[in-house]
């Protein structure tokens, strides 16, 4: 199959109803809680998934996906394809065609102007912008009339749909946003913690690392809709508070990521007030391995490329290091049935998954003392190794979180197993996930040797996903810290693979090409995944219309979510 032929069939355009009928707001209020609490509701000015999945609530895309991963239109009338025209034959064009009638919350009408601005807005090299992969091989867009927009690309791509598609690539209002452009994005505070938007809500306060107060937005292109008239979103707390406030006290309806032990979660369960709901999609808990310097005596040059590491920069370590993790173990004590042990960053779709990394599976802890011993790198007297006076100690990052913590101390104490010497620091999740580039402790800046955390992707098509790897997503100082290339891998090899991928239109090569890709981080040790995770949350009992997305954010249809009754 190709994905020109993909692209010749009509895309079908998905109907979500609710189950009950309702009047807009007559519900009253709905309370969300999100242990890692949103630092801004601007999702191109952070690469969390707390903060794209908030603004989800908000701001919206001209496609998304539904929970099958089929992309499905939302402000857009429709899906463009070949056979439809709005794709162009030769692929280097997509027209997209919004809905009719569309108004901004503060009632402005909504314009092919604001999402060309929107292009313009990530595209800026000062802004910084986190999701600048979903905008790979753009060089135009342009409004052909109030309510047409024509993206125009470098190359061909039988893929068009990483502008504007998901939650990761929202339009934006250009009014409120046009004096934000470029190393101005992040000094909009009115702007970036309150966006004017098309979504179900919209924000009346909003206090960054604790409570977004919304409510209904009155210009909602469907005049029943939200059922709820206000919305409580609280950050912050911990996994397990949070489980609690929905599953046993019912103070809360919606408890998202719920990263607890099996048992705990099991028990918490009982309580009969609430619901778990999970999924697996291609949510992938990972060490990443800093491949530059995090020394404080480096200043502003820390973590860049300027630097190499003075010991990750070993590939004989980073592969003992993984070879040292029991996978197995993690999930058990981790995850239980939402887990998966994994040796690939990118566990899904089926056809796009390698088993070529499938030793990782099993511990080894010898023969990773023995990688080491041929590297050259040896014991010393208190047991840590080292090699021409430098010695591998590691300091290892986190956000705040049970599991997490948990993950930590088993790793240390293999690698220390293995003559490795590890600091563990973990960082509350609101900050580490914030994308401030003002705090030294969020995950772009990595000032530490590795971290941990779980990422994700839109869709079901992984293109602009393994982009986050090329050598211009790495975080720097000139970006604002922003980009998901946490290591700051930089391989030749590895961006002709994301470049021939945008051009290739066979399905089975695209396949042969992502995992080309993920093959080359995974066994070059760049990445260490962990757990291949499903992704859990719970909600109230008396919350209907709660369907669970992997694809896309979880909140997608919060406007079809309703109140069953009182319990």
């Amino acid at each position: 199959m190709r994905l020109r032929t993909l692209l010749l069939g009509a895309a079908a355009a998905v109907a979500i109803t609710p189950a009950a009928l309702a009047e807009r707001g007559s519900d009253g209020e709905v309370k969300i809680i999100y242990w890692q609490a949103p630092s801004t509701m601007n999702p191109y000015l952070s690469g969390g998934t707390k903060e794209l999945e908030a603004a989800s609530l908000v701001v919206e895309p001209l496609a998304r996906y539904d929970q099958d991963g089929n992309m499905v239109p939302w402000l857009a009338e429709s899906v463009p394809t070949v056979d439809n025209g709005g794709v162009s034959s030769d692929l280097t064009t997509i027209t997209w065609k919004l809905r009719e009638g569309l108004l901004w919350s503060d009632g402005s009408p909504v314009t092919s102007a604001d999402v060309v601005f929107t292009w313009k807005y990530c595209a800026d090299p000062a802004g910084g912008c986190a999701q600048s992969e979903k905008y790979n091989d753009v060089t135009d867009v342009k409004a052909v009339d109030d309510l047409t927009v024509t993206v125009t690309f470098g190359v061909p791509k039988p893929f068009p749909y990483g502008p504007f598609v998901g939650a990761q690539a929202p339009i934006i209002q250009a009014a409120q946003f046009a004096d934000c452009l470029g190393a101005k994005a992040p000094e909009c505070t009115d702007a970036n913690f309150g966006p004017i938007g098309t979504g179900p809500f919209q924000v009346t306060d909003f206090r960054p690392n604790d409570v977004i107060s919304l409510e209904a937005n009155p210009n909602y292109r469907d005049p029943a809709k939200p059922a709820f008239a206000t919305v409580t979103f609280k950050g912050g707390g911990d996994t397990a508070s949070a489980g609690r406030s929905v599953l046993e006290t019912g103070e809360f309806d919606y408890a998202w990521n719920m990263q607890l032990a099996p048992d705990v979660l099991g028990a918490m369960e009982s309580a009969g007030k609430g619901t778990v709901v999970s999924a697996f999609g291609t949510l992938v808990e990972r060490i990443m391995i800093n491949l530059t310097n995090p020394d404080p005596a480096l200043g502003d040059e820390r973590s860049t490329k300027a630097h190499p590491h003075p010991f990750l920069s070993d590939p004989a370590v980073r592969q003992a290091l993984s070879m040292a993790i029991d996978r197995a173990l993690l999930v058990e004590i981790g995850y239980g049935s939402a887990g998966r042990p994994s040796c690939n960053v990118l566990p899904a779709p089926e056809i796009y998954k390698s088993t070529a990394n499938d030793g990782c599976l099993v511990q080894d802890i010898e023969g990773a003392k023995a990688l080491l011993d041929g590297a050259g790198w040896v014991p010393g007297a208190d047991g840590i190794r080292a090699k021409d006076g430098v010695r591998l100690s590691i300091l290892y990052q986190t956000s705040t979180n049970a599991v997490r913590q948990d993950f930590q101390a088993l790793i240390k104490q293999w690698w220390s197993d293995i003559g490795v010497e590890t600091e563990l620091r973990n960082i509350d999740a609101s900050v580490f996930f914030g994308g401030d580039p003002g705090s030294p402790d969020t995950f772009q800046k990595f000032y530490a040797d590795v971290e941990m955390y779980a990422n994700n992707f839109d869709g079901t098509d992984p293109e602009a996903y393994m982009a986050n790897w090329e050598c211009k997503q790495a975080p720097t100082p000139e970006t604002q810290w922003q980009g998901n290339n946490m290591p700051r891998y930089c391989s030749e090899e590895y961006d002709a693979l994301v470049a021939k991928m945008a051009q290739t239109g066979k399905l089975e090569d695209r396949a042969t090409l992502a995992k080309a890709m993920n093959d080359k981080l995974m066994q070059e040790y760049i990445i260490l995944p962990l757990v291949d995770r499903g992704r859990v949350s719970a909600h109230s009992n008396t919350l209907g219309g709660v369907i669970m997305n992997v694809w896309d954010s979880e909140l997608w249809n919060a406007a079809d979510w309703y109140r069953t009754k009182t319990q």
